[in-house]
Protein backbone atom coordinates (compact mmCIF):
# COMPACT_ATOMS: atom_id res chain seq x y z
CA UNK A 1 0.00 0.00 0.00
CA UNK A 2 3.23 2.05 0.72
CA UNK A 3 3.89 2.33 -3.37
CA UNK A 4 -0.15 3.89 -3.60
CA UNK A 5 0.49 6.37 -1.46
CA UNK A 6 3.49 7.63 -2.77
CA UNK A 7 2.09 7.30 -6.28
CA UNK A 8 -1.22 9.13 -5.22
CA UNK A 9 0.68 12.09 -3.56
CA UNK A 10 2.87 12.11 -6.90
CA UNK A 11 0.92 11.85 -9.46
CA UNK A 12 -2.72 13.35 -7.89
CA UNK A 13 -1.28 15.56 -4.74
CA UNK A 14 -3.75 13.51 -3.02
CA UNK A 15 -2.38 13.22 0.88
CA UNK A 16 -3.69 9.60 2.33
CA UNK A 17 -3.80 9.50 5.48
CA UNK A 18 -3.04 6.23 8.04
CA UNK A 19 -6.74 6.44 8.79
CA UNK A 20 -7.51 6.38 5.29
CA UNK A 21 -4.72 3.72 4.33
CA UNK A 22 -6.81 1.69 6.81
CA UNK A 23 -10.07 2.04 5.14
CA UNK A 24 -8.66 1.55 1.70
CA UNK A 25 -7.20 -1.92 3.12
CA UNK A 26 -10.32 -3.10 4.64
CA UNK A 27 -12.08 -1.94 1.34
CA UNK A 28 -9.28 -4.17 -0.53
CA UNK A 29 -10.33 -7.09 1.84
CA UNK A 30 -13.69 -6.86 1.69
CA UNK A 31 -13.58 -6.60 -2.25
CA UNK A 32 -11.89 -9.90 -2.81
CA UNK A 33 -13.78 -11.86 -0.11
CA UNK A 34 -17.25 -10.30 -2.24
CA UNK A 35 -15.79 -11.15 -5.26
CA UNK A 36 -15.61 -15.22 -4.92
CA UNK A 37 -19.26 -15.35 -4.20
CA UNK A 38 -20.60 -12.22 -6.34
CA UNK A 39 -19.41 -11.27 -9.63
CA UNK A 40 -18.42 -7.63 -8.68
CA UNK A 41 -15.44 -6.47 -10.98
CA UNK A 42 -13.10 -8.26 -13.48
CA UNK A 43 -10.33 -6.70 -11.26
CA UNK A 44 -9.31 -9.43 -9.15
CA UNK A 45 -5.57 -9.32 -7.78
CA UNK A 46 -4.20 -7.06 -5.34
CA UNK A 47 -1.64 -5.08 -7.12
CA UNK A 48 -4.69 -4.36 -10.53
CA UNK A 49 -7.86 -3.54 -7.77
CA UNK A 50 -4.68 -0.65 -6.33
CA UNK A 51 -3.79 1.03 -9.59
CA UNK A 52 -6.88 0.41 -11.61
CA UNK A 53 -9.45 1.08 -8.78
CA UNK A 54 -7.77 3.06 -6.11
CA UNK A 55 -5.26 5.37 -8.00
CA UNK A 56 -8.09 5.12 -11.32
CA UNK A 57 -10.54 6.80 -8.70
CA UNK A 58 -8.23 9.48 -7.45
CA UNK A 59 -7.34 10.96 -10.55
CA UNK A 60 -10.35 12.40 -10.52
CA UNK A 61 -9.05 15.30 -8.42
CA UNK A 62 -6.99 16.39 -11.53
CA UNK A 63 -10.48 17.60 -12.53
CA UNK A 64 -11.43 19.86 -9.36
CA UNK A 65 -7.77 20.10 -8.18
CA UNK A 66 -8.32 22.47 -4.84
CA UNK A 67 -11.98 22.75 -4.65
CA UNK A 68 -13.65 19.15 -4.45
CA UNK A 69 -17.52 18.53 -4.73
CA UNK A 70 -19.57 19.32 -1.82
CA UNK A 71 -22.11 17.07 -3.47
CA UNK A 72 -20.99 13.96 -5.61
CA UNK A 73 -23.39 11.89 -7.26
CA UNK A 74 -21.01 8.89 -8.54
CA UNK A 75 -23.99 6.56 -11.08
CA UNK A 76 -23.32 3.33 -12.53
CA UNK A 77 -20.40 2.46 -9.51
CA UNK A 78 -20.51 -1.01 -9.54
CA UNK A 79 -18.19 -1.85 -6.34
CA UNK A 80 -17.92 2.05 -5.38
CA UNK A 81 -15.81 3.33 -8.14
CA UNK A 82 -14.71 6.06 -8.04
CA UNK A 83 -16.97 7.03 -5.19
CA UNK A 84 -16.09 5.55 -2.08
CA UNK A 85 -12.48 6.08 -2.06
CA UNK A 86 -12.84 9.71 -3.19
CA UNK A 87 -15.19 9.64 -0.04
CA UNK A 88 -12.55 8.09 2.14
CA UNK A 89 -9.99 11.15 1.16
CA UNK A 90 -13.17 13.97 1.29
CA UNK A 91 -14.51 12.99 4.76
CA UNK A 92 -17.06 15.81 4.81
CA UNK A 93 -18.34 15.55 1.32
CA UNK A 94 -21.36 14.57 0.72
CA UNK A 95 -21.55 10.97 -1.72
CA UNK A 96 -24.54 8.84 -3.44
CA UNK A 97 -23.70 6.34 -4.98
CA UNK A 98 -26.49 5.04 -7.95
CA UNK A 99 -25.90 1.30 -8.97
CA UNK A 100 -28.87 -0.82 -10.99
CA UNK A 101 -27.38 -3.96 -10.19
CA UNK A 102 -28.75 -5.19 -7.04
CA UNK A 103 -25.86 -7.09 -5.78
CA UNK A 104 -23.04 -4.46 -6.49
CA UNK A 105 -25.72 -1.77 -4.75
CA UNK A 106 -25.94 -4.36 -1.70
CA UNK A 107 -21.75 -4.87 -1.37
CA UNK A 108 -21.87 -0.85 -1.81
CA UNK A 109 -24.20 -0.74 1.21
CA UNK A 110 -21.89 -3.29 3.40
CA UNK A 111 -18.17 -1.28 2.87
CA UNK A 112 -20.56 2.48 3.61
CA UNK A 113 -21.09 0.55 6.69
CA UNK A 114 -17.95 -1.23 7.52
CA UNK A 115 -15.78 1.59 7.14
CA UNK A 116 -17.99 3.95 9.15
CA UNK A 117 -19.17 6.42 5.92
CA UNK A 118 -21.21 9.25 6.91
CA UNK A 119 -23.09 11.45 4.36
CA UNK A 120 -23.51 8.48 1.92
CA UNK A 121 -26.51 7.32 0.07
CA UNK A 122 -26.54 4.36 -1.85
CA UNK A 123 -29.43 4.00 -4.48
CA UNK A 124 -30.56 0.97 -6.74
CA UNK A 125 -32.10 2.58 -8.72
CA UNK A 126 -31.57 3.37 -13.01
CA UNK A 127 -30.08 7.30 -13.54
CA UNK A 128 -33.16 7.87 -16.02
CA UNK A 129 -35.76 7.26 -13.28
CA UNK A 130 -33.21 9.58 -10.74
CA UNK A 131 -33.19 12.57 -13.54
CA UNK A 132 -36.47 13.12 -12.77
CA UNK A 133 -37.08 13.33 -9.05
CA UNK A 134 -36.68 16.79 -7.90
CA UNK A 135 -34.43 15.41 -4.85
CA UNK A 136 -31.67 14.96 -7.50
CA UNK A 137 -32.50 16.81 -10.72
CA UNK A 138 -30.30 19.23 -10.82
CA UNK A 139 -28.96 19.02 -7.41
CA UNK A 140 -25.38 18.06 -7.96
CA UNK A 141 -21.91 20.14 -7.78
CA UNK A 142 -20.41 17.09 -9.76
CA UNK A 143 -21.97 13.90 -11.33
CA UNK A 144 -19.41 10.94 -12.06
CA UNK A 145 -19.05 7.92 -14.10
CA UNK A 146 -16.47 5.72 -15.00
CA UNK A 147 -16.83 2.81 -17.71
CA UNK A 148 -21.08 3.24 -18.11
CA UNK A 149 -21.47 4.33 -21.65
CA UNK A 150 -20.50 6.23 -24.41
CA UNK A 151 -20.18 9.79 -24.00
CA UNK A 152 -23.51 10.78 -25.87
CA UNK A 153 -25.25 8.31 -23.84
CA UNK A 154 -23.78 8.91 -20.33
CA UNK A 155 -24.32 12.86 -20.86
CA UNK A 156 -28.23 12.50 -20.98
CA UNK A 157 -27.73 10.22 -17.34
CA UNK A 158 -25.45 12.86 -15.71
CA UNK A 159 -26.10 16.21 -17.15
CA UNK A 160 -29.64 16.39 -15.84
CA UNK A 161 -28.78 15.30 -11.90
CA UNK A 162 -26.14 18.58 -11.76
CA UNK A 163 -26.99 22.25 -10.96
CA UNK A 164 -26.44 24.91 -13.76
CA UNK A 165 -22.88 26.05 -12.56
CA UNK A 166 -21.92 21.96 -12.04
CA UNK A 167 -19.53 19.74 -13.65
CA UNK A 168 -20.50 16.46 -15.52
CA UNK A 169 -17.00 14.21 -14.93
CA UNK A 170 -16.39 11.17 -17.22
CA UNK A 171 -13.18 8.55 -16.81
CA UNK A 172 -12.45 7.19 -20.37
CA UNK A 173 -10.23 4.98 -22.06
CA UNK A 174 -8.51 5.79 -25.54
CA UNK A 175 -12.35 6.92 -27.13
CA UNK A 176 -12.27 9.51 -24.69
CA UNK A 177 -11.25 12.44 -27.60
CA UNK A 178 -13.39 11.06 -30.10
CA UNK A 179 -16.06 10.46 -28.09
CA UNK A 180 -15.89 13.58 -26.43
CA UNK A 181 -15.91 15.33 -29.97
CA UNK A 182 -19.24 13.33 -31.38
CA UNK A 183 -21.17 13.95 -28.37
CA UNK A 184 -21.09 17.99 -28.48
CA UNK A 185 -24.59 17.85 -29.95
CA UNK A 186 -25.96 15.53 -26.96
CA UNK A 187 -24.12 18.19 -24.55
CA UNK A 188 -25.52 21.38 -26.04
CA UNK A 189 -28.83 19.46 -26.32
CA UNK A 190 -29.09 19.32 -22.41
CA UNK A 191 -27.61 21.92 -20.86
CA UNK A 192 -23.49 21.25 -21.06
CA UNK A 193 -20.63 22.35 -22.81
CA UNK A 194 -17.74 20.40 -23.67
CA UNK A 195 -14.94 22.26 -21.17
CA UNK A 196 -11.42 20.12 -21.52
CA UNK A 197 -9.94 16.79 -21.51
CA UNK A 198 -7.26 15.68 -19.03
CA UNK A 199 -5.06 12.72 -20.01
CA UNK A 200 -4.17 10.43 -17.35
CA UNK A 201 -1.39 8.20 -16.89
CA UNK A 202 -1.62 5.39 -14.68
CA UNK A 203 1.75 3.39 -13.79
CA UNK A 204 1.89 0.00 -15.19
CA UNK A 205 -1.16 1.06 -17.59
CA UNK A 206 -0.57 1.30 -21.14
CA UNK A 207 -3.48 2.18 -22.60
CA UNK A 208 -4.85 5.78 -22.54
CA UNK A 209 -7.08 7.02 -20.53
CA UNK A 210 -8.76 10.44 -19.75
CA UNK A 211 -10.99 12.71 -17.85
CA UNK A 212 -13.80 14.33 -19.84
CA UNK A 213 -15.10 17.27 -18.09
CA UNK A 214 -18.22 19.05 -19.05
CA UNK A 215 -19.93 22.23 -17.81
CA UNK A 216 -23.46 22.90 -17.18
CA UNK A 217 -24.49 25.89 -18.68
CA UNK A 218 -28.15 25.48 -19.10
CA UNK A 219 -30.82 24.00 -17.71
CA UNK A 220 -31.64 20.60 -19.10
CA UNK A 221 -35.18 20.34 -20.78
CA UNK A 222 -37.49 18.92 -18.72
CA UNK A 223 -38.25 16.00 -21.37
CA UNK A 224 -34.32 15.05 -20.25
CA UNK A 225 -33.65 12.01 -19.51
CA UNK A 226 -35.55 9.82 -21.38
CA UNK A 227 -37.01 6.67 -20.10
CA UNK A 228 -35.04 3.63 -18.66
CA UNK A 229 -33.61 1.99 -22.08
CA UNK A 230 -34.29 4.64 -24.40
CA UNK A 231 -31.36 6.65 -24.18
CA UNK A 232 -29.18 3.45 -24.82
CA UNK A 233 -31.31 2.35 -28.01
CA UNK A 234 -31.56 5.59 -29.38
CA UNK A 235 -28.55 8.16 -28.14
CA UNK A 236 -29.10 11.65 -28.74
Amino acid sequence: MDKIIREAQELFNVHVTGRQVMSLITYEKELLEWNQKFNLTAIRDVESIRTKHFLDSFSCVLAWRANPPNRLIDVGTGAGFPGIPLKIIYPNMKLTLVESVGKKAMFCQHIVSVLGLEDVDVLHKRAEDLGHNPEHRECYDWAVARAVAKLNVLSEYLIPLVRIGGRMLAQKGESGPAEAQSAEGAMKLLGGKLEQLIPVHLPGVADDRYLVIIDKIAATPPKYPRKPGIPTKQPL
